[in-house]
């Protein structure tokens, strides 16, 4: 039987397996690169997160845990006391006066961040609304000012004695309130400032989760005789149970810790009746120079916040089992 035989003397099955072989080559390799590009290039991503992580929350947490169980005072070098602060902590009055207050700022102000939230974003998705994109800016605006100076600008509104609010109360003829001297008012006044403050945050998110409701679902229960209060309770609302509990995980967690917008308001004020716990440890870290009684008071506030966090999602994965 007879070969073909090219013009180098070998044959065209050699040829062709020649061939063959040398684009298996060819392909193989950039697929190796590619493979290792596509590999390094999330690691590196990771490791720039994982850097800054531990850098400015590890590292910081870390610092802080041994400052608590020192006599630290900004200066000098700390001294191991054990958990002297602990216990000081523990029996100290103000310290449970100030969380006590804490904790009923945020039991208030959490159902007023979902609510106006909420409404807004049910509002602005309506097909009846007009002039929505307007609206949506001036809604997000107050998430774009600084706490410190809307703490500044709404104080300036509702001062007591130069307050443009008890200007216009008194116009018409009635007597301006004590918003800076009464302890029930200022902590009126600073729920209305952070539900002001924090409702566009979450009222893009809520937005986002109302878009995503099938409208299939309305439109059916529409026709079956469904009124939109009915609608939005059976069927929008538990559909937005994962944005909801995000929502007051978030806001829970931001009202234990709110500070900058309340130290520009009123201080806290009167005297130390609405001071927040973050108010505590800064006045106990910074102006008494006790940096390692505060950072006990830090590790508190921090487990705390585990512990709330902890319990909500246990909340929610038992509702999603159920």
């Amino acid at each position: 039987m007879s070969t073909t035989k090219t013009v180098d003397g070998r044959s065209a099955e050699t040829s062709a397996l020649i061939t063959v072989g040398r684009r298996t080559r060819r392909v193989r390799r950039p697929r190796r690169r590619s493979s290792t590009r596509f590999v390094l290039a999330p690691l590196t991503f990771i490791a720039v997160a994982v850097v800054l992580f531990c850098l400015f929350f590890l590292w910081p947490g870390a610092l802080g845990l041994w400052y608590s169980f020192t006599d630290y005072s900004g200066v000098g070098t700390p001294e191991f006391i054990g958990g002297e602060n602990y216990a000081d902590l523990i029996q100290d009055p103000v310290f449970y006066s100030v969380l006590g207050r804490t904790f009923l700022y945020t039991l208030l102000s959490v159902p007023l961040h979902y609510i106006a939230a909420l409404g807004i974003a049910m509002l602005l998705t309506s097909t009846l609304a007009k002039g929505k994109s307007t609206a949506r800016i001036i809604f997000f605006l107050p998430w774009l000012i600084s706490p410190i100076v809307a703490g500044v600008i709404w104080k300036w509104l509702f001062g007591e004695n130069f307050g443009l609010v008890n200007y216009l109360i008194e116009l018409i003829g009635g007597q301006g309130l004590r918003w800076e001297t009464d302890p029930t008012l200022a902590l009126v006044l600073i729920l209305i400032v952070s539900t002001w403050g924090g409702t566009a945050f979450n009222m893009l998110l809520f937005i986002a989760a109302i878009r995503n409701v099938p409208q299939s679902y309305l439109e059916a229960a529409q026709i079956d005789g469904a009124s939109p209060w009915q609608r939005f309770r059976h069927i929008t609302l538990p559909l937005l149970r994962p944005t909801s509990f995000m929502v007051i995980l978030l806001t829970t967690i931001g009202s234990m810790k709110e500070f900058a917008m309340v130290q520009a308001l009123n201080g806290g004020g009167p005297g130390t009746t609405n001071m927040f716990i973050v108010q505590y440890i800064y006045r106990t870290g910074f102006e008494r120079a006790d940096v390692g009684y505060a950072s006990a008071a830090s590790m508190v506030l921090m487990v705390i916040l585990i512990i709330i966090a902890l319990i909500q999602m246990r909340f929610d994965k038992r509702n999603d089992l159920a």
